[in-house]
Order: structure tokens, then sequence, then C-alpha cells
């Protein structure tokens, strides 16, 4: 087989159901068009946050494995490799546009193998790149820098397969979008969060994603928020914001049009970013190769329910979603796009860790528009594209050191349902804890950043209740008892206990 060439197109902090071909109601026709010609997969996991998962999806193995979760700066192990360095030895040539944000790789040219890489030093906390000219929207920025590659590729090794890392930075907050793109969503979500949940949740069953009840709304949980700069936070946004994903017929007129603008806004940032993805489109058709690319698009993450004032600042006389405001989306909005699941970014439940996937390959993935329900995850990445690239994984030589990778080929599920055979799932992020097998799952809530873990396992069955709602955990001991040991023997091998960690928790 011809080895194809291979595109990640990964969003930042996007819910599952926010494109349409998940139920969404935000436009997304190129991403939807990638959907319908490739494959969806109903139950992919990423990790409950950012540089985690980043790190899982370039070293194809669990974050802890790596020490980036928590991530120990400044330390990467001798036998660490990312993407790149498995595929340049077979031909490829390998790019990276956009977010970065793996802390114990700081160059990724030099350290991550990439040929051309940009985007190292993007911030995070503000949508508008400085030009000569002016500003520039982050995901025209990074798309521009994306089709440079691809036009340098074509002029210069158009023989070579390559691996190109495509990173958005939307919609992760603050939200902002250029005016003309939230005025198309103004009054669309005036109704709410509730009904729009509930509008999504009957798509998602129409298209066959879902088969469990809609998860229950939390008002009770609260929006994560830090200390930087932010102890006015509620003072400097308004009486309009709301840290609790509170009844929408509770609310104000003024809090009811404030955070139907806020969604607006995260519509607006997801359907920018669709069109800078068709432009990607655009160019592999202009270069005859699109049919030969297999690309994955996915998040992150979960939505992200964090209400915070960073980077530039907030000025509430600007107008929403300008370049000075600092604006979240917050945990009522983060619940409609998590539709139907539990929580959000930084948990382990269901609404923390499951991202849409959309394998597409024309050339290798002859069942467009199908539904794929094998278990995946992130670490799943780097033994598929070395299958891919003509790689061994049997015999597969590793670094002195390095552990096996973790992961399963998902090539076997691009041609049929449930082959993708697997033991487990694990997650480690800051004391919330999860491990999946088979249709069984624990979960084990902490308080995040902060406080310490309540260490209370539930149990669910998610072929019955994949929205977590029937705590197992009273009615099934035994059960409860064989999941909890099959994590804590994960966790022994996964959690990196070398001299990096044990530096960290003696400084702590």
């Amino acid at each position: 087989m011809k080895k194809p060439n291979i595109m990640i197109i990964l969003m930042d902090d996007m819910g599952y159901s926010d494109p349409g071909c998940y139920g969404g109601d935000i436009d997304t026709p190129n991403i939807d068009r990638l959907a319908n010609n490739g494959l969806r997969y109903t139950q992919f996991y990423s990790t409950p946050r950012c540089w985690p998962t980043r790190s899982s999806v370039l070293t194809g193995y669990y974050a802890p494995q790596v020490c980036m979760d928590p991530p120990v700066r400044n330390y990467r192990a001798s036998w660490q490799r990312l993407i790149p360095h498995h595929l340049s030895s077979r031909g490829y040539r390998n790019y990276h546009s956009g977010k970065w944000h793996i802390f114990n790789t700081k160059d990724p040219a030099a350290e991550g193998g990439f040929d051309i890489s940009w985007g190292y030093e993007i911030e995070q906390f503000n949508h508008y790149f400085p030009t000569t000219d002016g500003t520039k929207y982050s995901a025209e920025a990074i798309t521009d820098h994306a089709l440079m590659c691809l036009q340098e590729h074509e002029k210069n090794s158009k023989e070579d397969p390559f691996f190109h890392y495509v990173c958005y930075t939307t919609p992760h907050f603050p939200i902002q979008a250029e005016q003309a793109d939230i005025d198309k969503y103004r009054d669309k979500y005036l109704d709410g969060w509730d009904e729009m949940r509930q509008q999504r949740y009957e798509r998602m069953c129409a298209m066959g994603l879902l088969n469990c009840p809609l998860s229950d709304r939390e008002p009770k949980v609260p929006a994560p928020h830090f200390t930087e700069n932010t102890e006015n936070w509620g003072e400097q946004l308004g009486p309009g914001e709301v840290e609790y994903a509170k009844a929408w017929g509770d609310l104000t007129d003024e809090q009811k049009r404030f955070q139907a603008t806020k969604m607006a806004i995260h519509a607006a940032m997801v359907d920018r970013t669709d069109r800078e993805i068709g432009r990607i489109l655009d160019q592999l058709e202009s270069m005859d190769i699109l049919d030969d690319t297999l690309i994955l698009f996915f998040s992150d993450n979960g939505c992200s329910a964090e209400i915070m004032i960073r980077g530039k600042g907030h000025d509430p006389k600007a107008l929403p979603g300008s370049e000075y405001t600092h604006l979240c989306l917050g945990p009522g909005w983060s619940t409609c796009s998590n539709t139907p699941f539990r929580r959000h970014k930084i948990w382990a439940h269901e609404g923390g860790i499951s991202t849409p996937l959309i394998a597409h390959w024309p050339n290798g993935i002859k069942s467009g528009g199908e539904l794929r329900h094998d278990l995946g995850h992130v670490i799943d990445f780097m033994p598929t594209f070395i299958e891919l690239a003509g790689g061994d994984l049997e015999n597969l030589e590793l670094p002195e050191g390095a552990p096996p990778l973790p992961g399963k080929s998902l090539v076997p599920s691009f041609e049929k349902d449930g082959v993708v055979v697997r033991d487990h799932i694990y997650i480690h992020h800051q004391g919330n804890r999860a491990l999946r097998v088979g249709n069984w799952k624990i979960v084990n809530e902490a308080l995040t950043d902060w406080g310490k873990p309540e260490d209370r396992w539930a149990l669910y069955d998610l072929s019955k209740d994949r929205c977590e709602m029937h705590d197992l955990a009273g009615e099934m001991p035994e059960k409860l008892q064989e999941l909890i040991a099959k994590w804590e023997a994960c966790e022994a091998v996964y959690r990196n206990k070398g001299d990096a960690y044990n530096a960290l928790e003696e400084s702590s």
C-alpha cells in the first residue's frame, strides 16, 4: 500500500456536540464533509486537559509516563520520541502549525523532529495576532502557516509523504471572534442552554451516536477559576456572568442576553475555524492529494467551564468577543457543548474526556459516512501512523529504556466496526481518575485545583449509562473493587516514578 500523507487537525476545548455532524447547531460544512466521506468515532477519548493530551498524541504514551501530568518542566526522558522521529526514518517530511504546549519539548524542530514548525510561542490568551498590517485572527494565522508548509512540500518534496500537525487555539478561552462572525449567531441561543441541549441530544439520537438518556444539568458544580489576575473577576465581568449552570428560566433578562452572546462568540469561533479548515482542504485538492491523505479531526478535551481573566485583561466597555475582552464560556454553555455528557474539561467524567474523532482518507477508508464504536484514545495515533508508514508494530524497535507503546492501531477499524480490542483506558489528571474496561467505568472526582481528592469511586455501566447518571458502586461492590485494583495496577505501570517526579514531590 502507498504510504498516505497524515494530517492531524486539533481543536482546543471544543465540546463533543459542537460540530454539526455530531448533532451541533453550529455551521461546520467542512468538518461535516470530512465526516460524510469518512468515519465518525463515538467512543474516543482524549485526556481531561490540553498539555497531557498533546503529549499523549505526539509521544504515544499516557501523559504520566512521559512526566507530562503533572508536567515536570525542563525534564525529558532520554527515550522520549515524538511522531516525527518515527516517521522521518520512514521517508516522511514533518510539519507543525499552531499551538504546542508540551512543556518538556521546547524546540519542535531540534527536539521534536519537525522539519518546519511555527507556534511554540503562540500566546494562549489572545486570538488576535499582531502583524505588520495590524492584527490577524488566530485560526487564519495558523492556517496561513499550514498552507505555506503544504506549498513548500509540493515545491520541494512532492514525491515524499508528509505528516502535518495542525493545532488551532480555538475555541479555547478567551472567547474572541470577528464581529461579523458573532453577528451571525447573535440571537441563536436566546432560548438558553436547557432548550439547545435538548435539541442537540435529539439530533444525536437520530444520528445513532447515543444509546443513553441525557444527563442532568448540574447546577451545583462551580466554574473552575484561578487567582491569577482574577481576584475581582466577578466585578469586572458584570452582573450578566453566572458561575453555575442554573436553570435558564432562573436567569434575569440581562443574564440571558449576556450568556447568549457568549455562546454566539463560541459558535463564531468554531464556524470560523471550520472555514479555515476548508482552505486546507482546498489546498490539498489543488495538489491532487486529498484522497491520499489521512485526516484525523478531534478536540484535545471536553468544553471548558472555566471563568477567569488573563492575558490583556478584560475591558467591560469593549464589544464582547473583541481583542481587549476576556470572556469565558462558563459551565452553562459548556454543559451544552458537551451534550449529552456530565462535567467539563479537567474532570475525568465523560464530558471532560470524550472527543469527536473523524477519520477521512478516501483511498484507504471505503466506508464513508459510517460510525465506529471502537474504544479509542489519543495514544492510538502513534501505532496507527507507524503501521501506515510501513512499521512492524509486533517487532518495533524502541530506544533503550522506553516502555512498550500502550496504544492500539486504529487501522483495522478503517474497514470494520468493533475490531480494535483493548484491555483498558486509563485516566489520571490532578486527582481526577478514571478507568474504562469494556463497558465498565470507574471515576474518582477530585476537587481539581482547589482541594484534595474526595477519594470516592463511582461505578458505571456505559453500555446503558454513558452519561454516568446511575452509580452502581453500592450495588456492585465486588466489581468496584476489581476495577479499583486494576486502576492501581495501571497507576503503578503508567506513572513515571523516576528522578524527575521524585524531585517534584520532594519540592512540593
